[in-house]
């Protein structure tokens, strides 16, 4: 399973960690140990607005050999959804089968077509944005519309990754991922018997 994580210049900090802290505990807990993932990017330079940076392992190669899309949010996809060249290179991630975003990641997934059709969410403050790209903006914290997962704002970046990891994993995985992260907002669910 290969994963890509979409980072670009000023993006907010917690939308990427947030997936990426469960999700790379896929490998680090040993329940999908072939699990990997590259932080992939246009530019190869990229911080949040308060400087934090994040060092790309590969720059504007394609994306179309992944297995897994996800697509953080921030004030620089207000720009880059307009940016034709960044758009064409996200479009690269066509054939993906699981794409997902977090915050307004969305408008990224969404100029770049994968949303049309589709339900979907972002941050509160940029639904209006988000109408234009989908069939429906849904006011929910996790939107999972088949092969396209959306998630609410930045917090929820958490809960998009645990989410993930149970569609990857399952349930139980899921539960024990979120208990080694100490998380309690996630619901549990108890496996039938």
């Amino acid at each position: 399973m290969n994963a890509a994580f979409v980072v670009f210049d000023q993006l907010t900090a917690l939308d990427f960690v947030g997936f990426y802290d469960p999700l790379s505990r896929l490998k680090s807990m040993d329940f999908i140990p072939d699990f990997q993932w590259q932080i992939c990017s246009f530019c190869d330079d990229v911080s949040d607005p308060q400087a934090l940076r994040i060092t790309p392992d590969s720059i504007g190669q394609s994306l179309n050999d992944f297995d897994l899309l996800v697509v953080s949010g921030g004030y620089g996809s207000r720009s880059l959804q307009h940016c034709d060249q960044f758009i064409d290179w996200l479009k690269t991630a066509a054939s993906v089968p699981l794409k997902a975003s977090v915050c307004s990641g969305s408008l990224l997934l969404g100029a770049a077509g994968f949303l049309e059709g589709k339900r979907a969410t972002t941050h509160p403050h940029a639904f209006g944005e988000l109408e234009r790209y989908c069939a429906e903006v849904v006011d929910e914290r996790i939107v999972d519309d088949g092969g396209v997962v959306t998630a609410r704002g930045v917090t929820s970046a958490i809960d998009l990754g645990l989410y993930l990891v149970e569609r990857l994993a399952g349930v139980d995985v899921r539960s024990e991922i979120a208990l080694q992260m100490d998380y309690p907002y996630y619901p549990s669910r108890v496996p039938s018997e």
